[in-house]
């Protein structure tokens, strides 16, 4: 007899009971299997007595007999129970008081999911417009891209690149990072933390400066958040920008081949205009996903959870060009993160599964011309992708979910938020 047992909503058990008697029979069977292989000095193989393979493989036969009849009980259990489990049993023997061994089964399942209040999701859709001025401004960073530096002997304004060495001590010693030499800052492109670049304002070459400067509270380095560290510096040179007109030559090296101005213009449109959209797809996609967590909070199976945090693991560890195991992130670093991955994956399942959605093959050959818009040949590179099963199904999987997230956000409570590109962009 199999008896099924809840421990929570996700957290399953089975009881497993197999007669003492089925278990004297199948050790004897292994015992019979084993003698056939088995070699001990004195006796030929498959003429072993009883006893003496009982001495030697008895334990063997009994946890190979035991093992089996467990695998085909949780199997016969499993049939007989409404559970679907998502992780392996981990099984413990429980006390038995009569001609039976009895072990308890657990293991995970997927939570049950019923969405509720999609209809009271939040959405605030940034209003945006290109305007000419952004247009502009975006040509003048296109050339800035291709600025040059003359040097100069004024002091030290705005938009100027200066060429510092310097030394920086904490509690009189110096520290890791805080040594520089010939290095190049532009003035006003924040390039450093406030402070030090502050102090870099009104320098000729060859002068030199001692100052302090104030860390931030929230510095990346906690040996150096909040706390108060002496530099000294000395000016190796100073430079000024000198931008290039807006002439063929210059249009040329943008991959327009005639030099047209206008050719230039129109490119750059299309890809403001692209940037901005997948900006603004991204963000409404973020607040429907914060909308879904805060409107279904759901548990999280930990098997599910650990196995997103080994594979962001191996991600970081990717990312950082380290394959030495003893290098890996802690898993303590991903807990929150994972966590959420795998609620909103449960969530999004949840909803494509309620509305029988099924994949756009047009939106799926529209990401795949995305992708190498910028590319030359993009053609080869498409029938490439599209002759991949496996990448195929991987991109066809992310746009189902695009489309589910298109649609709750059509759900929800919108509004619009006036902004301008520059500051929508951070431009």
């Amino acid at each position: 007899m199999k008896r099924d047992e809840s421990t929570n909503e996700i957290e399953k058990s089975v009881v497993i009971e197999i007669e003492r008697d089925s278990l004297d029979e199948k050790i004897e069977a292994k015992l019979i299997s084993i003698g056939k292989k088995a070699k001990i000095k004195g006796f030929r193989p498959g003429k072993i007595p009883k006893s003496v393979l009982r001495k030697y493989h008895g334990s063997e036969a009994y946890q190979d007999a035991i093992s089996d009849l467990i695998q085909h009980g949780y199997a016969d259990a499993i049939k007989g129970s409404n559970h679907n489990p998502i992780s392996p049993p981990s099984i413990h023997p429980i006390e038995s008081k009569d001609n039976k061994l009895r072990f308890e089964a657990t293991f995970e399942t997927l939570p049950n999911i019923e969405l509720k209040d999609l209809d009271k999701i939040s959405i605030i859709r940034p209003d945006v417009q290109i305007t000419s001025e952004d247009m502009d401004n975006m040509l003048e960073k296109l050339r800035k891209q291709k600025r040059t530096w003359r040097k100069i002997n004024t002091k030290s304004v705005e938009g100027n690149q200066i060429n510092i060495n310097f030394v920086g001590k904490l509690n009189g010693e110096k520290f890791n990072g805080g040594e520089g030499k010939d290095v190049n800052v532009v003035l006003g492109e924040n390039q450093m933390i406030p402070d030090f670049e502050k102090a870099l304002f009104g320098l000729k070459s060859d002068d030199m400066k001692s100052f302090k400067v104030k860390f931030p509270k929230d510095y990346h380095s906690d040996e150096l958040s909040g706390k108060k560290v002496n530099f000294d510096l000395t000016v190796n040179y100073l430079e000024e920008e000198i931008l290039p007109d807006l002439d063929k030559e210059f249009v040329k090296e943008f991959g327009v081949d005639d030099g047209n101005i206008e050719t230039l213009k129109e490119d750059v449109a299309r890809n403001m205009k692209r940037e901005l959209s997948n900006k603004i797809n991204q963000d409404i996609k973020n607040q429907v996903m914060q909308g879904l967590l805060e409107k279904n909070d759901i548990p999280v199976p930990t098997s599910m959870k650990d196995n997103e945090i080994k594979n962001m693991q191996k991600e970081s560890m990717r990312q950082m060009n380290k394959k030495d195991e003893k290098d890996m992130p802690p898993a303590e670093n991903f807990t929150d993160m994972a966590e959420k991955r795998v609620k909103l994956g449960l969530l999004i399942s949840k909803y494509i599964e309620d509305k029988a959605l099924k994949v756009d093959q047009k939106k799926v050959q529209k990401h795949i011309e995305d992708m190498f818009s910028g590319y030359q040949e993009p053609e080869k590179l498409i029938e490439q992708y599209m002759g991949n099963q496996q990448i195929m199904s991987q991109i066809q999987s992310m746009v189902l979910e695009e489309q589910a997230f298109d649609l709750i956000a059509k759900e929800g409570k919108e509004k619009l938020s006036k902004i301008s590109f520059s500051e929508y962009m951070n431009y």
